[in-house]
This record gives structure tokens, sequence and C-alpha cells, in this order.
């Protein structure tokens, strides 16, 4: 694989706030987003939704990849992300911090190599790594039975 990577996308305004966003080259349906009331009309996720879906995804995805990589069979991870907008010095919104919590459907004696690959499978996810260099973002994950497994922050 290539050491570097580039893909393309292109953003139409449809109409206010709304725009479709096309995934240039690929068979990937658009996606329609438009910014939050009273600015727009909530008729799709606004650009910060998708910034912690992105990290709440590739969180997830890489936990599966780790998971399997161990030859883990899991069932379906729930995650839930949490954003915090806060005002910059300038007094724009910027987001400030996401936190991210993971479920596992097992609990954790049922996994091979928990912990190695719990120590590792962060740092396979491109956007929170990148993300992390202007957001801080923490990350939890539990098992089926609640127990904390794993607990990582940006500070």
């Amino acid at each position: 694989m290539s050491e570097t990577q580039e893909f393309t996308l292109t953003l139409t305004q449809e109409s206010d706030y709304v725009f479709r966003i096309e995934f240039d080259d690929t068979a990937i349906p658009a996606l329609h987003t438009d910014e939050s009331a009273p600015l727009g009309n909530d008729t799709g996720p606004n650009p910060s939704r998708m910034l912690v879906a992105a990290v709440a995804n590739c969180l997830s995805a890489s936990l599966l990849f780790s998971l399997r990589k161990y030859k883990n069979n899991p069932g379906s991870i729930v995650t839930r992300a949490k954003a915090r907008l806060e005002r910059n010095e300038h007094k724009r919104l910027r987001v400030a911090h996401v936190d991210v919590a993971i479920e596992l459907p097992e609990a954790a004696a049922d996994y091979a190599q928990i912990e190695r690959l719990l120590q590792q499978f962060e740092d396979f996810c491109v956007v929170t790594e990148s993300v992390r260099q202007g957001v801080a973002v923490d990350v939890s994950v539990r098992d089926a039975t609640g127990t904390l497994l794993h607990a990582s922050g940006a500070a």
C-alpha cells in the first residue's frame, strides 16, 4: 500500500445550508447535510456531528479490526459519542472535546489477547489520531458486564 493516498468528494449546495456530498469515483450514495436550527433546518447531520460520527466510527472499526486480528469473533459493538462545543478566544464555536464510549458484547475473559489489542487499537484509527492534533478525544471500552477495560485521553 502506498504511503500516500488521496480521495475527492464534491459538495453542492441544494438550498440554504443543505449540501449534497458526493464521494467521487465511488458507488457510495450521496449524503445530505444541513446546519442545526436556527441557522438550518436539521434535515441532515451538520459537520460537527459528522466529525464526531467519523471519530466514533473509526474507533469502533479499529477495535473490531484488532479483535479479529487476534481471532476473536465479537458480536455487535455499540458505541456512543458525546461532543462538547465551546467558544474559542475569538468567540467562535469549536469542537473542544469528544468522549467515545465503546461497549463490547461479551465479558473481557471471552476475548483472546484483550489487553494487547486494547493497547493498540486506537493507533489504527486514522480519523481519531488526526483529530487529536486539535481536539481532545477520550476513549473508553467496556465489556458486556460494564467493566471498564480501557480508558485513554488526549491529556
